[in-house]
């Protein structure tokens, strides 16, 4: 079983949240729940491999950085100023 003890913090709009806490409560899921899966079905769609933190196995900050199934690292932002900018949002 994962070890669930890393936090994701994010913001979203308060009128969202609670529509989709709504659809989670009549599925019988916690927020929480639908979160992970999405989070898991994105990694396997874009082709990421990570081991999950259990009992024996070692924690996050102690694996090599992640790698795709094609063997090169995760691209990263060109200069901050490129990391800086505001993500679209999405209606």
């Amino acid at each position: 079983m994962e070890l669930k003890t890393a936090r994701l913090t994010l913001l979203i709009d308060p009128n969202k949240k609670a529509a989709f806490e709504r659809l989670c409560a009549r599925q019988d899921r916690t927020a929480s729940q639908v979160v992970r899966q999405l989070i898991r079905d994105y990694l396997a769609r874009h082709g990421v491999e990570y081991i999950a933190a259990g009992r024996d196995e070692p924690a996050a900050e102690a694996l090599p950085a992640a790698v795709t199934r094609a063997g090169r690292e995760p691209r990263r932002a060109a200069s901050s100023a490129a990391s800086a900018r505001p993500t679209p949002r999405r209606r």
